[in-house]
């Protein structure tokens, strides 16, 4: 096969066995989201709490039975506004709804904007479970008060205090709000007693089951570690972290602590799923953010703050990746012209490993009526066969391996690139030309999956064909129909890509053959 077919081929299946990982194995969210959790039932229902029973762990649901508390609903006691986002709080002390309100996030259909925290979320942000059941039962029947029942954040930051009175101790949250998301979080008990606080479970909003939703903690050494929906045991523990963010694909709620780290634990919630929570003291101050996982928010708080952001296995390409194509979004002002640039780039970094490749290639395929004269003189002799020919393949320069590095290299960027379209919030609502109006998103009228498809077909026309199969040569010349099909469901930023890589590679291709094709006249 040549250096493209090669590549195709390797593609699907790579292709193949990533959409069975993601199909059967990816951790999905199952959860009913119209279903408020059984756990924390608050508006007009009982509200069933189970109780931490240690003081150096979260609820352990095998240890402790459920505790009903139904004198408190959840309604709100304190409204915080923003130019970016809006967000209330319950008698509960919980963050019970954010709610982003700028326009590029706004859905095109119906004109809403994305609930980040709401009654669909398994865990709120800002509940505190304190470790002895009976106490835990009381906050959970105590409301809190508010020092300010509303906030605008257009003038700068805003302060809450919330207070609690319990029987043993008395609770007082004070929050100060900054107007991109960005809070800090006070918590002072007037008696010393455990418990544990939590930055809520994962938004569900525009959830889908491609891209990561779980727990995501940056831990004391630096390095990453992920619990997705479905994997959690109920008894991770992470000392020192300095992150702890439950994300989706655009949006995250996060604690963090860069400076004294977090004493970070996991829970299992419905369906295995992950729920956070933090070991808090007598005086906890603790950092927090809510909202869109936008890159230059998350830079300006804390350049670490970017590990929020999740690409996957390939994230130490995907990131720099980012990093230039946002620089060239800079320049150029526009996201898919961006995406063309980058490509064509890339494609010129891997230009000398394609040359030699598809130069190799071509000496193969020149050589190929020479192999089958050696097939036919030693057909009994197999070993003198692979001898002869690797013999005639040194003799000639020619290298049927050749092209397996370039191919290589672009299969890691090809998912690299992919999980950038697929995870980048700032692509959201991105135009390019035309019928194009979001690059995150499937393209509506399928003429960049036919691009797609038609390009490869070109490819395929231009290689030079070295098939000694003709199963296999038909199967190849249907891999542009199957490609189509696989690009008819992914980003119309991620089929631009490929159109561009596939457009340079069959130039590049025509380019070869005509030099080869000169050499070979000059030689006769």
């Amino acid at each position: 096969m040549t250096q493209t077919q090669r590549m195709i081929l390797a593609l699907v299946l790579s292709m193949l066995f990533f959409v069975a990982y993601e199909s059967f194995m990816a951790p999905k969210y199952t959860a009913d989201l119209n279903a408020t959790n059984p756990s924390i039932q608050t508006d007009k229902q009982a509200t069933n709490v189970v109780a931490p029973v240690a003081s150096n762990s979260p609820i352990s649901a095998s240890q402790s039975a459920p505790i009903t508390a139904s004198s408190v609903t959840s309604e709100a006691i304190s409204t915080i506004k923003s130019d970016k986002f809006k967000a209330t709080i319950d008698s509960l002390g919980r963050i019970s709804l954010f709610e982003i309100i700028e326009d590029r996030y706004q859905n095109r259909d119906d004109g809403t904007f994305p609930d980040v925290i709401s009654s669909k979320n398994e865990l709120l942000p800002l509940e505190i479970r304190f470790s002895d059941p009976t106490l835990n039962a009381e906050a959970f029947k105590t409301p809190y008060t508010a020092d300010n029942s509303s906030l605008d954040l257009n003038d700068g930051s805003g302060k809450v205090v919330l207070t609690q009175k319990l029987s043993s101790t008395t609770v007082t949250k004070t929050i100060t709000f900054d107007a991109n998301g960005r809070y800090t979080l006070n918590v002072s008990l007037s008696d010393d007693k455990p418990y544990f606080i939590t930055n809520g479970s994962h938004p569900v909003v525009e959830s889908d089951m491609y891209t990561f939703k779980g727990v995501l903690i940056r831990k004391a050494e630096g390095n990453l570690e992920k619990i997705g929906d479905g994997d959690a045991e109920g008894n991770e523990q992470f000392m020192g972290s300095s992150i702890i963010s439950a994300s989706n694909k655009y949006y995250t709620t996060t604690f963090y602590d860069f400076e004294n780290g977090l004493s970070s634990y996991i829970n299992k919630g419905d369906d295995d799923n992950p729920l956070p929570f933090v070991k808090g003291n007598q005086n906890l101050t603790i950092n927090g953010y809510i909202g869109a996982k936008e890159f230059d928010t998350l830079k300006s708080i804390d350049p670490r703050m970017t590990d929020v952001i999740e690409y996957g296995f390939f994230t130490f390409i995907s990131k720099p990746l980012f990093v230039f194509l946002k620089y060239i979004h800079s320049v150029v002002g526009n996201w898919g012209w961006a995406i063309v640039i980058v490509t064509l780039l890339i494609k010129l970094i891997l230009y000398p490993l394609t040359f030699k490749g598809m130069v190799s290639m071509n000496k193969t395929r020149a050589l190929a009526p020479q192999i089958k004269e050696l097939q036919a003189k030693y057909k009994k002799e197999p070993q003198k066969i692979g001898a002869k020919t690797m013999e005639l393949y040194k003799k000639n320069g020619a290298n049927p391996m050749g092209g397996c590095l370039p191919m290589l290299m672009q299969i890691p960027v090809f998912f690299a690139i992919y999980r950038v379209l697929l995870n980048t919030v700032e692509l959201k609502h991105a135009p390019w030309i035309g019928w194009i109006h979001d690059l995150s998103v499937k393209d509506p009228i399928y003429i960049l999956p036919i691009l797609v498809g038609a390009s490869m077909f070109l490819t395929q026309k231009v290689s030079p064909a070295n098939f000694t199969d003709p199963m296999q040569e038909k199967i190849m010349k249907f891999l542009p129909l199957i490609f189509t099909f696989f690009f008819m469901t992914f980003p119309a930023g991620l089929n631009l890509y490929w159109f561009v890589t596939n457009m340079f590679t069959a130039a590049q291709q025509y380019y070869v053959n005509r030099v080869f094709a000169k050499q070979k006249a000059a030689k006769a």
